[in-house]
């Protein structure tokens, strides 16, 4: 009787690892596509391409970034064009993505892109962190772009209140 239990806890044993990669080895479709668009798009930023650089956006596209006034498809792209044309700055833009949700021809992204601009010969390069809600929709083509965001950018805590993030709240605290 235990040999015969001891074989069929074995063989479960041996069958799961067989179950397991084939549930992680077939991802959403829809969330690839996207984390490929954000990647491509990523590539044609850091490597100039003003032809491609809003190949991610959608037409109807609406943005908000903290302080500055909502802007569209056009106002964005002429944005980022004219920025790209500056040749006495590198930029270098990696995003971070913390989640895909998708539902049906939308979805959400939760990100963080880090931007770094250097200006040569200046050694060093200003560094920023901008945390986004990305609103995709799937075009006509299949396609998935952006058609709503919103950002702003992450700014540290000043070093004396850091480890302790409720003292930000505390009345006169700031300059102690």
């Amino acid at each position: 009787m235990r040999s015969l239990i001891a074989l069929m806890v074995g063989a479960i044993l041996a069958a799961a690892p067989l179950t397991v990669p084939t549930a992680r080895a077939s991802p959403d479709p829809a969330r690839t596509a996207i984390r490929i668009a954000l990647l491509n798009w990523t590539a044609a930023f850091n490597a100039r391409d003003t032809a491609h650089v809003c190949d991610l956006l959608a037409p109807d596209l609406r943005y908000d970034y903290q302080g500055s006034p909502e802007r569209d498809y056009g106002a964005l792209c002429a944005l980022l064009r004219h920025t790209l044309d500056d040749p006495k700055r590198i930029f270098n833009y990696s995003p971070d993505i913390k989640e895909i949700l998708v539902s049906g021809d939308l979805a959400v992204v939760r990100l963080i892109w880090t931007l770094k601009v250097t200006r040569p010969p200046v050694v060093g390069a200003a560094v920023s962190r901008e945390v986004g809600l990305d609103v995709f929709r799937k075009q006509a083509d299949g396609k998935w772009k952006i058609v709503r965001f919103m950002a702003y950018e992450d700014k540290p805590s000043p070093p004396s209140h850091r480890s302790i993030p409720w003292r930000r709240s505390i009345p006169g605290l700031h300059s102690a």
